[in-house]
């Protein structure tokens, strides 16, 4: 069949069969995926067995709760942050901390502390390298924005996320930080490790046939809000990662890698009631107004709660 076959026939099994009201969006959506499917069907001659493997994929993707990995993995939820930053060059609005994927373990819901907080539950406290991170939530002009909401996330040293991994306590390495009068934040934590997908799992099995891994560097995730000013959903990678510019989610930023310095000194040490170095990154985020020539940034996205 030539494209305008398949178009004629797409709108007749979708369009001409409408009894009742129409979501115009929707059939709009569906008509465009059905006939680009089709098309794609006929131009790389797939068979029967080809197409029902791909719709059985598919079920087990969803069984195994790993859509959200398939969507990092195949660069969607990239594509769609791209389109994102395009939007908003052409609304004007440049210079803000730059965007990157939520991915699929944000936990709502976690404890809310005042500008400073632990993020661990002390489980790791033998194993895990302490974590000092601190900041400053500033606008454009470089203002200070208080009462923002930093949330923030990250998984433990085996590169596990509370929630999902069931051995972890509820909400460890999970906090929402309100910044004080001067827009500053700060926590304590562990330094993370980073994660790959489930080696048996359907995500990995794709990227297997794809020659690729699905490796991700350490990182930490954050959600920076404040009335007034547009979401930011981005994460900061450790630098010296061995995936840091191979991430299979394709995540990583310039602009996200801040410097990692390591402490020793006994006198920073004794002023964080610490006896063995720690880890400290500093890292400031600049939030634009909220715009109405652009999209909202806050995505309608189902999430877990803990």
């Amino acid at each position: 069949m030539n494209s305008n076959e398949i178009d004629n026939l797409v709108n007749s099994f979708i369009v001409k069969t409408a009894k009742g009201p129409v979501n115009a969006r929707i059939q709009q959506v569906t008509v465009r995926l059905l006939s680009d499917l089709f098309k794609a069907i006929e131009d790389l001659d797939l068979q029967q067995n080809e197409i029902w493997k791909g719709l059985e994929y598919l079920a087990d993707t969803g069984v195994a709760h790993e859509m959200g990995l398939l969507a990092a993995g195949t660069g969607l939820e990239r594509f769609m942050d791209i389109r994102a930053d395009e939007a908003e060059a052409r609304a004007g609005l440049h210079g803000g901390t730059p965007r990157t994927i939520e991915g699929p373990l944000y936990v709502a819901g976690a404890p809310v502390c005042q500008t400073m907080a632990r993020l661990d539950d002390g489980s790791e406290d033998d194993s895990g390298e302490v974590l000092f991170m601190q900041g400053t939530v500033r606008d454009e002009k470089g203002q200070p924005i208080p009462a923002a909401r930093v949330e923030v996330w990250h998984a433990n040293t085996l590169g596990n996320y509370s929630f999902f991994d069931k051995s972890q306590s509820a909400y460890n390495l999970r906090r929402t930080i309100l910044t004080d009068e001067k827009g500053r934040y700060q926590f304590r934590s562990i330094m993370p490790s980073g994660y790959g997908c489930p080696p048996d799992g359907p995500v990995q099995q794709l990227l297997n046939q794809l020659g690729r891994h699905g490796r991700r560097p350490a990182h930490i995730h954050f959600f920076v809000t404040a009335h007034g000013y547009r979401k930011l959903t981005t994460q900061i990678n450790i630098d010296g990662d061995e995936y840091l510019w191979d991430d299979f989610a394709f995540a990583s930023r310039e602009g996200l890698v801040p410097e990692v310095h390591k402490i020793s000194a006994p006198e920073q040490l004794a002023s964080k009631n610490l006896t063995q170095p720690f880890t400290s990154i500093d890292f400031d985020f600049t939030l634009y107004q909220a715009c109405v020539a652009v999209p909202d940034s806050a995505v309608e996205r189902r999430h877990a709660r803990g």
